[in-house]
């Protein structure tokens, strides 16, 4: 059996359909797959920020996390989208069980050096035996990313470099899910997906602005996680039926993330 970390954001959660759904169910009751899903929240905690009237500001496309921000996403996270994921699955047949990166030290996270982020943290361990023990009692673990550090404190993390950690302390495939079909890229003065992205050209499509916004986390989650003992990471779209399923499959789907070219 392999594990299957499957990351999706509040961007497209509202647009997954059944297909999606009925295909992670699928392959947790297969004998080859065991499915994670961490999940991120952005639109609706901006929305909720809003509502509540709490000030938010960014700093290179990452949003500061003040005490009062860490509150509300802590409760449209773990609370609002967590739960709401888990009846999904449980409803399309599935034995889902909602957790947060706090619920027994699962994200161990120390604050980022960056501080005009505030209470953002990155993952520096992961309590693989918790999750181990949820999936041998047949349960589709469904992780909010809050983490905690050393004191007992909160800290609002990436839903990609979440995902990411999970996967380099579990092993597996890592795939990230979103409403596109992959990386585009202008090639020749059209815009392509690409099959695969190799480390060099992630760097160089980065830089030239190709790869930009919510994608570049996206593919530097990708490119830490091949680094370790993550066997594939993919970005595909999630809208369309069967990508899951093909993926694990071994077909050719979405953008597969590789540090580098294979030998001819």
């Amino acid at each position: 059996m392999k594990y299957l970390i499957i990351k999706f954001g509040g961007s497209i959660f509202e647009d997954l359909p059944k297909s999606f759904y009925d295909e992670v169910v699928q392959l947790h009751h297969s004998d080859d797959w065991q499915p994670i899903i961490v999940h991120g929240g952005g639109p609706l905690i901006t929305e909720y920020l809003r509502k509540l009237n709490i000030e938010t500001t960014f700093f290179d496309g990452m949003r500061k996390t003040t005490s009062e921000v860490l509150d509300v996403v802590e409760m449209v996270l773990s609370g609002i989208v967590n739960k709401k994921i888990v009846r999904l699955l449980n409803s399309y047949g599935g034995r889902a069980v909602g957790i947060s990166g706090i619920d027994g030290d699962l994200l161990q996270s120390t604050r980022t050096t960056n501080n005009k982020l505030g209470l953002v943290g990155n993952v520096q361990n992961v309590n693989t035996g918790l999750l181990k023990n949820l999936i041998e009692e047949k349960y589709i673990p469904v992780i909010s990313p809050i983490g905690i550090d050393e004191t007992g404190a909160r800290l609002n993390i990436n839903g990609d470099m979440a995902a990411a950690a999970i996967a380099k302390h579990l092993g597996g495939a890592l795939c990230f899910v979103s409403n596109i079909p992959g990386i585009y890229v202008n090639k020749n003065g059209r815009s392509t997906v690409l099959n695969v992205l190799t480390k060099i050209e992630a760097y160089r499509f980065i830089k030239t602005g190709d790869i930009k916004q919510g994608m570049v986390p996206k593919v530097q989650a990708a490119l830490d996680a091949l680094r370790f003992q993550v066997s594939d990471v993919v970005i595909l779209s999630g809208v369309e039926k069967g990508n899951l399923t093909s993926f694990c499959s071994g077909k050719q789907v979405g953008t597969r993330i590789v540090l580098k070219e294979a030998c001819s």
